[in-house]
C-alpha cells in the first residue's frame, strides 16, 4: 500500500490539539495544496478565509453549535462557494448577464470541498490533524455579518488543524460501511440501499433488534430531528436565496 493510500485509510478527525502553533511554512503549503485542487472551468469558484482572529475564533466557537475546541484551534478555515469575483467582473464588460443560480451554486459549492479535502490530505502528511465543522452553514444571516459576505458568496465548510494530542493519535477510527454497499455497478441499487439496518449492524456490532431499533431512534434524534440540523436546512435556504439573489454592487 502506497504513502497516499495509507494516510487515507488511517486518518481521523481532530478534536483536541496539542498547544503548538502550525508553521507559516506549512500553513502555505495547505493552502497552496487547495489552490491546486480540481475547479470547475479552471475558474476556482470558491474563496478561503484564513481566521487568525482569536475573537472572531471564539465567536465562531459559539456560532458553530457550541463547540469550543474551534477556538482552540491553531489553524482555521471557512471555505466559501464564490460567484461574486467572475459575476462582478461580467457585469463590467457585458450589458446582460444572467443572475448566479442554482447550478452555478452547486459548482461553487462542489469547488470549494474539493480544495478543502485537499487540504485535509495535504496537512494530514505534516502530521497535522483537522475536523470538518459542518455548523458554518448554520445561522447564515450572523456569519454572513461575521465574515462580510457579499451576495453570492456562502459558506461551504469550515476545517480546524492542528497537531493532535497523544489521545487524539491513539484514538480508534471508526468503522465505515462496507464498500460492496456503497459501491453500486453503472445503476443505483433500491434493494442495496434498504438494507440500512443490516449495514448499521454490522458497522456497530448490533445483534438484538430491540437494540437496533433502539440505536436507530436515538441516532434520528440526534442527527436527523435535531434542533441543529433544522436550523441548517432553514440556514441553507437563506443562503441559497443569497446566492441566487439580483443584489450585487454597484456597476463600475
Amino acid at each position: 500500500m502506497n504513502e497516499i493510500i495509507k494516510s487515507l485509510n488511517n486518518r481521523k478527525s481532530v478534536r483536541a490539539f496539542e498547544d503548538k502553533p502550525i508553521s507559516e511554512q506549512d500553513k502555505r503549503a495547505i493552502l497552496n495544496s487547495a489552490i491546486q485542487s480540481p475547479t470547475a472551468g479552471n475558474m476556482t469558484l470558491y474563496t478561503i478565509l484564513d481566521i487568525t482572529d482569536q475573537n472572531l475564533k471564539d465567536t465562531l466557537a459559539i456560532t458553530c453549535d457550541n463547540q469550543p475546541f474551534i477556538a482552540k484551534a491553531p489553524m482555521v478555515l471557512v471555505f466559501c462557494a464564490d460567484y461574486h469575483r467572475w459575476y462582478e467582473m461580467f457585469r463590467r464588460h457585458l450589458s446582460q448577464v444572467r443572475n448566479p443560480s442554482y447550478g452555478d451554486l452547486l459548482l461553487a459549492n462542489a469547488d470549494a470541498l474539493i480544495a478543502a479535502q485537499n487540504c485535509v490530505v495535504a496537512a494530514d502528511s505534516l502530521g497535522i490533524g483537522s475536523c470538518y465543522i459542518g455548523d458554518i452553514t448554520e445561522n447564515f444571516e450572523k456569519h454572513r455579518e461575521l465574515l462580510r459576505l457579499p451576495s453570492h458568496v456562502v459558506p461551504a465548510c469550515m476545517l480546524v488543524f492542528g497537531y493532535p494530542t497523544e489521545q487524539q493519535k491513539n484514538r480508534e477510527k471508526p468503522c465505515r460501511f462496507s464498500l460492496d454497499d456503497i459501491v453500486y455497478e453503472n445503476t443505483y441499487d433500491d434493494k442495496k440501499a434498504h438494507s440500512m439496518e443490516r449495514m448499521i449492524s454490522e458497522r456497530q456490532s448490533i445483534e438484538d433488534e430491540a437494540q437496533l431499533h433502539l440505536w436507530i431512534e436515538k441516532f434520528c434524534n440526534r442527527k436527523y430531528n435535531s434542533e441543529f440540523s433544522i436550523e441548517m436546512s432553514r440556514s441553507c435556504e437563506e443562503m441559497i436565496k443569497s446566492f441566487c439573489s439580483a443584489e450585487t454592487e454597484s456597476k463600475s
